[in-house]
């Protein structure tokens, strides 16, 4: 479901989209493959001004992010909420809804589990902005 093409590298799905509400697919290991996929949503994401994005965003079908807030780049494969407190609303924007922003309700504090780019498995917590963007 979505094999791998450069052809994609820049290119942000747009809202209605229908990749973009499409189950992802567990990545079994982070290759090199995942380890290329992620510098280019990176580039792409800093590119566009963005401090998250996902997989699907860039028309893959796969459990992959990217954020960064200017404390950090994450990179995860397979993210999952394990845990999460507290409440913030935030006026936000998508890189997949351009020009429009409104303000959302999301948890203040998560911890996420996932692989990083060797291929470990991390707990990261993010407090604030960067929960949103995780």
């Amino acid at each position: 479901a979505g094999e791998y093409s450069v052809m994609e590298n820049l290119e942000i799905k747009k809202y209605p989209d229908a990749i973009l509400r499409k189950k992802c697919e567990a990545v079994e290991a982070v290759t090199a493959q995942e380890k290329r996929i992620f510098e280019d949503m990176l580039f792409t994401m800093h590119t566009f001004k963005g401090i998250g994005l996902a997989a699907p965003q860039i028309g893959l079908v796969k459990q992959l992010i990217v954020a960064d807030i200017g404390e950090g780049v994450i990179k995860l494969a397979n993210p999952e909420i394990i845990s999460s407190s507290g409440s913030d609303r935030m006026v936000e924007g998508c890189l997949s809804i351009p020009e429009r922003a409104v303000e959302i309700k999301r948890f203040y504090e998560v911890m996420v589990r996932g692989l990083n780019e060797k291929g470990e498995r991390v707990e990261i917590e993010a407090k604030g902005l960067l929960a949103r963007g995780i």
